[in-house]
């Protein structure tokens, strides 16, 4: 029986931590270079919802802070990078907003009552056992945040958790069943760790070279641009009472205090100077760009010249963005805010990307031929080891003991320890997305007795995992998702 399970186990298995890694990338926790335009607060869009940079960083921070707690403190920005946490981050709010956007289609909402009755559940905000409005403002305020904001996050989250609630999910006997022989298949095991460090690399100026003729289109040189531009700075001016009082008037809801109440005016009247002053100071933009147009600009305003792009870009993304645009039939683009004041731009002329030399691409080519010749190498290796090679053994462990796998990371044990167990070999090698391979060798194997003393919560929660997995594709299918950050 064990035998065949160990031959058979990667059918049995694969569900489990397919369903399980959907369910955490699904992004419902705790239960719980942009391109601009109209799009310029946000770095995603998915269907109705749009995710902003701040969510981006919270979840990201959050993410982070996961990962360090399961490394014991060891996790860093570098680690970061290697898992792609960023990409993670992005995931979880774009699956979150799917969500969202099928509570939006069935009209779904949180009330007030709703949330209410949620903040007063949560115990970092009670005082002598009960909810206190005091200590709340105190939280909030501490951790750089709104109570607007706070409880708009919050009603997302309650709504994506009403919106999963009307579907729900049951387990049955057979699959307890299922779930504990599963659990308790444990093999004892040798292993060996190979890295990068286990290998060399000729990089002399021969090899590289080869390697990059053989890629050079992969190696071009950006798109920029040569522009004219002429700047409007920032008014500073003094207004009387009248004025100040008449714009406060007329646009009071832009005045608002953390709590979202309009402020008085005379807690508002420095925001409303500094939004008269940004009018003022887009009026004369405007009125500047438009002369520009027809070549009646006043000889005192200062045309001055630059090439911009993705990597030498002296004013924003948005302006690039806007730049790119640009044609030499319609070579001006409108003034654009720029840390305060108004740039006006004019396009010379684009200069289109080619194919860089072996020299200028060089540094770019380096570490990429590094990257792979390593990879291939090691491969080799793993493949002439996986026979014959002594390494650390084990005692019986199950998929579960990330910590029983001395001198590696236990991330890289989850992962090692995913894929074993899908295995049907006794010798072989496992490689990993961080380009290590793991040699082993099957020396036992055994079905354990324990019992599973939580099996109806972890059934339901594979369940569910693989219904929202199956539901994620599904609103993936009907809601367009746009990404307006480069790399992810």
């Amino acid at each position: 029986m064990i035998t065949w399970m160990q031959r058979h186990k990667k059918y049995l298995i694969i569900t489990i931590w397919i369903s399980t890694i959907a369910f955490v990338g699904a992004g419902f926790v705790g239960w719980g270079q942009y391109s601009y335009g109209d799009k310029a607060g946000a770095v995603a869009k998915v269907g109705d919802v749009e995710i902003t940079m701040g969510e981006l960083q919270k979840s990201y921070s959050r993410l982070y802070g996961e990962y360090n707690k399961m490394m014991q403190g060891n996790f860093d920005e570098e680690k970061a990078k290697q898992f792609g946490l960023q990409s993670q981050a992005l995931s979880q709010l774009t699956n979150q907003a799917l969500i969202l956007n099928l509570a939006l289609s069935y009209d779904l909402e949180i009330s007030d009552a709703e949330l209410l009755a949620e903040l007063k559940t949560q115990k970092f905000f009670f005082k002598d056992g009960v909810f206190n409005k005091g200590i709340y403002k105190e939280v909030i305020a501490q951790n750089n945040m709104s109570i607007s904001e706070y409880e708009a996050d919050l009603k997302k989250q309650l709504l994506i958790q009403k919106t999963l609630k009307l579907l729900p999910v049951q387990a049955n006997e057979q699959e307890f069943k299922i779930l504990d022989t599963i659990i308790n298949i444990a093999d004892k095991i040798e292993y060996k760790l190979l890295d990068a460090s286990a290998v060399t690399v000729d990089s002399s100026e021969e090899k590289l070279k080869a390697f990059w003729e053989g890629k050079k289109q992969n190696f071009m040189s950006e798109v920029s641009y040569d522009v004219k531009f002429i700047k409007q700075p920032k008014v500073t001016a003094e207004y009387d009472e009248a004025k100040i009082s008449s714009h406060y008037a007329d646009n009071r809801t832009h005045f608002k205090g953390e709590d979202g109440k309009i402020l008085p005016l005379e807690s508002a009247k420095e925001a409303v100077v500094a939004e008269l002053n940004a009018k003022a100071t887009k009026d004369l933009a405007l009125r500047a760009y438009i002369a520009y147009k027809k070549g009646k600009l006043d000889k005192e305003v200062e045309v001055q010249t630059t090439t911009i792009s993705a990597s030498n870009n002296p004013f924003n993304a948005a302006v690039l963005e806007k730049v790119s645009d640009l044609s030499v039939t319609a070579p001006f683009m409108k003034p654009v805010a720029v840390d305060g004041e108004y740039v006006t731009i004019e396009l010379v002329k684009t200069n289109p990307s080619v194919a860089k030399s072996f020299e200028d691409a060089k540094a770019e080519v380096l570490p990429l031929f590094v990257t792979q010749t390593k990879n291939e190498a090691l491969l080799e290796l793993a493949k002439n080891s996986a026979e014959t090679f002594t390494g650390e053994k084990t005692d019986f462990i199950t998929s579960m003991d990330v910590s029983s796998l001395p001198g590696i990371d236990p991330l890289v044990a989850g992962s090692f320890l995913q894929k074993l167990f899908m295995q049907d070999k006794k010798r072989g090698f496992i490689t990993l997305t961080d380009g290590k391979i793991i040699l082993f060798n099957i020396l036992e194997q055994k079905l354990l007795s324990k019992t599973n003393s939580n099996k109806d919560d972890t059934i339901t929660k594979i369940k569910s995992a693989m219904f929202n997995e199956g539901l994620i594709k599904n609103l993936q299918n009907k809601y367009q998702t746009e990404i307006f950050i480069e790399g992810l």
